[in-house]
């Protein structure tokens, strides 16, 4: 179980990662045709949304993997579950039900991630 851990933590680090970097250094305009749901943002607050992104993967990874307060990787991924509570229902006012489906998938894998790294596969 540790090692599936540690691999769904990589592929959630790495998701979360990307759309971080895009997220928060794209201005609105390259990301609109990419992310329709920009256009119900602000600037500010998309770069926000990759900011945390973006500290949320380095949380998966980095305190696990250095021992330095390890309890910030559960953390971080129920962190990153609330930020995919957050965009499904953005995705459902807008009426974009694939995207719910992406926000569905990352939210189980960050409660799974939670949950082994609080409970029985806890560093």
């Amino acid at each position: 179980m540790n090692v599936f851990l540690w691999v769904a933590q990589a592929v959630l680090a790495a998701v979360f990662g990307l759309a971080g970097v895009l997220h928060s250094t794209l201005p609105k305009e390259r990301l609109r045709p990419m992310l329709p749901w920009v256009e119900d943002f602000a600037p500010a607050r998309i770069r926000l949304i990759g900011v945390v992104e973006l500290l949320g993967a380095l949380g998966l990874i980095l305190p696990a993997a250095t021992g330095i307060a390890p309890i910030l990787t559960p953390l971080a991924a129920v962190g990153l579950a609330i930020i995919m509570l957050g965009a499904a229902v953005t995705h459902v006012r807008r009426k974009e039900p694939a995207a719910v489906a992406v926000n569905a998938v990352l939210l189980a894998l960050a409660v799974l991630i939670a949950w082994g790294r609080f409970g029985p596969n806890a560093f």
